[in-house]
């Protein structure tokens, strides 16, 4: 009820001394000017973040993976810490001794690059005589994209004419993917910040209320980055761009959804009270329920990624965990301050006027017209069919899952567009073996160094064995069923392996490329075979230890995060039966959304596959952002059906949020969708996921499914609790006979 309807509103204070006048003036600018700080520090960091990120797939595994232990072993081998890159040079003649000479001396300028770490092998020719190789260890403390530059820009400057060059191997690929990361601090934000806005402005149709709420957004955003970088520079978190650009779009989406929240009820209040003090406190009462427990949803959710075996999994939990802290705490001290200050003007210029004597109270804040006004009162009437319908058209749409290939992609698909990296390891397969240049790394037993080759060279697949030897020129020797070959004239001695607490270092070449399915077979049936005899690691058994670890992740923890959520549920709405509601909708709408977008992967973008971790983020976005809508429903719903009754509570909770639910599903929509622009097949494919399946949440599963179940159930929808006004509850019929007249 409105405090006052004989007056004109004003945002002066109410009677009180001039203690509170003044605290009610300096509380919120001095909430404003902290956030401006905040904002003021943290905002120069978007262009530091490549400090304490990486993308090194070997920086994710989990400790206990057999990949992690060789990979932590590989420095005593080959001393310094170095990132392998592969230089392949190719003519379309056979290169004679000129060509050969000038690439040997191309090697050894190559050797002077203040990126290049350790002895640069010397040219390798193929045995078509069409290409040489050269192995090139980076620095891996050097920014690897800028090394690889430095590599292709030294090559582009110094080759000789006929002949074609490529950066490939490990280092060629994570360039690539460094430099496909590149644009989110700029692109990613812009693209992100500018849907939303144009949003905000159709949803408002105000100049200034955009500006307010994205001003909210990216303060959030920036406090939250500032705290995430110097935990990375600590070491207690593990940053990586896909991580960092998933951080980026959930701040700016969830930041806004909860303004759009606060925003809502803000305009209310300003209705039922003639100053902006009263109006404020009244919005946040009512708000901040709503806002904590869909908050709170979204963090458990994530934090139950913490059980994940693949760090970088287990890395996204607290990091995003931190973005939605920020996004609640701005949407419930920044943006009520902000709008405290500007009051009515910020609604210009649409300014929400007190409620007249003249008006109902009980239908005041009641949309008159439009689909909010009528859908409620349509889903009344036909509540059976409606559910009935929705559900078979979400069930049939789950059929596409079984066009899912969630079993991993070649790290050469990885990257969207063009790629040197890829070009190149195309090229060496049509000149050497597929693996060359990232071989699978084995240490063995001194003592077992002959019968591990023997293994290895008697396993289909493996192309050629060397030993690591440091006195060796290449840094290997090759060993045969022989035993270790020397390398230089005939008489030369074979070397010595290099040994480390009694173990050597074997490194066998496969017959494939190194991402390929085949290669994993071929790791698969060496550590079946040799068994506790050796430990087998490089790219190969990194991107197989990887993907068993995110199979094995996703299996564990969507069953907890749906257990988890299910629980938060039950004690929001003091009811059993309508969180087991919500939940059934909702992983019904995630596996209608997953069957759909398999069907577009493999039909619309002819993508190759997804990463196993794709299915386990869409569903821990998804189901935490999904229930959050529902949350932001049903704790409305419950609030008039305490009133009103179920039936009716429910058709009064959908269109009194119908409008701003939709808008926060819009604007959530937008903000993933933006992660398609950077050329990451990941990225794209969570956009389309996460973005498809919350405007099926928002459209249809929140707006159709929840409201016509719930008129079905009627105040059973609330069992066990009491305090739903059952006796005001009319039974369907009387429902849909009201409704009519109507």
């Amino acid at each position: 009820m409105p405090t006052s309807s004989s007056s004109p509103p004003t945002d002066s204070p109410t009677t009180g001394g001039h203690r509170f006048h003044a605290l009610r003036v300096v509380i919120p600018a001095l909430i404003i000017l902290v956030w401006l700080a905040g904002a003021g520090i943290g905002g120069p960091y978007f262009g530091k973040v490549s400090e304490v990120s990486s993308n090194d797939s070997t920086a994710f595994l989990p400790t206990s993976a057999e990949a992690t232990t060789v990979q932590n072993r590989l420095p005593d081998f080959l001393g310094e810490d170095a990132i392998p890159a592969i230089v392949l040079i190719t003519s379309q003649q056979k290169l004679d001794s000129a060509d050969l000479a000038d690439i040997r001396t191309l090697a050894q300028d190559l050797a002077g690059l203040p990126e290049v770490a350790g002895a640069v092998s010397p040219p390798i020719p193929s045995e078509d005589g069409l290409a040489v190789q050269i192995f090139v260890p980076l620095d891996a403390d050097s920014e690897v994209d800028a090394a690889v530059e430095a590599l292709r820009a030294e090559l582009a400057a110094t080759l000789p004419g006929g002949l074609t060059s490529y950066v490939t191997g490990p280092a060629g690929f994570a360039g690539d993917l460094v430099e496909a990361f590149g644009g989110i601090d700029g692109l990613l934000l812009l693209v992100a910040v500018i849907a939303v806005f144009l949003i905000l402005v159709v949803v408002y149709r105000s100049p200034l209320l955009p500006i307010i709420v994205l001003v909210t957004s990216t303060f959030a955003l920036c406090v939250a980055l500032l705290t995430v970088w110097w935990l990375a520079k600590a070491g207690i978190v593990l940053l990586s761009g896909q991580t960092q650009g998933i951080l980026f779009i959930l701040v700016i989406g969830a930041a806004t959804d909860y303004a759009l929240l606060y925003v809502s009820r803000y305009r209310e209040t300003l209705r039922d009270h003639d100053t902006r003090w009263a109006a404020t406190k009244a919005a946040w009462r009512g708000s901040i329920a709503a806002i904590t427990a869909s908050g709170g949803t979204v963090i458990a959710g994530l934090l139950c990624l913490l059980l994940s075996d693949l760090q970088s999994n287990r890395s996204l939990g607290p990091i995003a965990s931190i973005g939605i802290v920020f996004a609640m705490a701005s949407a419930l001290t920044l943006l009520p301050s902000l709008l405290m200050a500007f009051g009515r003007s910020a609604f210009w210029p649409r300014r929400p006027q007190p409620i007249g004597d003249d008006v109902d109270p009980q239908v005041a804040h009641l949309p008159a017209r439009g689909v909010w006004a009528r859908l409620p009162r349509y889903v009344a009437r036909h509540a059976r069919p409606i559910w009935i319908v929705v559900t078979l058209a979400l069930l049939a749409g789950t059929l596409g899952l079984t066009q899912l290939e969630a079993k991993g992609v070649p790290q050469s698909d990885l990257v969207l567009g063009s790629s040197e990296a890829r070009d190149g390891q195309a090229a060496l397969g049509q000149h050497f073996p597929g693996g060359s240049g990232s071989p699978a790394y084995v240490i063995a037993d001194e003592g077992e160094l002959q019968d591990v080759t023997d293994a290895l060279l008697g396993t289909e697949g493996v192309a050629s064995v060397a030993v690591t030897a440091a006195d060796s020129p290449s840094g290997t020797a090759p060993v045969t069923a022989d035993g270790v070959q020397p390398i230089g004239p005939p008489g030369t001695p074979a070397p010595d392996p290099t040994v480390d607490d009694g173990d050597v270092l074997l490194q066998a070449t496969l017959a494939y490329p190194a991402d390929s399915a085949a290669a994993e077979d071929v790791i698969r049936q060496l550590r079946s075979d040799l068994g506790d005899r050796a430990a087998i690691g490089g790219p190969t058994a990194t991107d197989l230890d990887s993907n068993n670890a995110s199979i094995r992740d996703r299996t564990l923890i969507i069953p907890i995060v749906l257990l988890v959520i299910l629980v938060i549920l039950m004690l929001l709405l003091r009811a059993v039966v309508a969180p087991v509601l919500l939940i059934g909708t909702v992983v019904l709408s995630f596996a209608a959304t997953l069957g759909i977008s398999a069907l577009v992967f493999d039909h619309v973008f002819d993508l190759p596959g997804a990463d196993p971790a794709v299915p386990l983020f869409g569903f821990v976005f998804l189901v935490a952002l999904g229930i959050d809508y529902n949350i932001f429903l049903m704790t409305r719903v419950r609030e008039e059906a305490l009133h009103h009754g179920a039936r009716e509570g429910m058709n009064r909770g959908l269109a009194i949020t119908g409008g701003v639910i939709t808008s926060a599903g819009l604007v959530l929509a937008a903000t993933f969708a933006a992660l398609a622009v950077i050329p990451i097949m990941f990225l794209l494919q969570l956009a389309f996921i996460v973005a498809f399946g919350v405007l099926i949440d928002t459209l249809l599963v929140r707006s159709v499914l929840v409201p016509a179940l719930g008129h079905e159930l009627g105040r059973h929808l609330w069992w066990p609790s009491r305090r739903i006004a059952a006796a005001s509850d009319p039974a369907p019929a009387a429902v849909r006979a009201d409704t009519a007249d109507r």
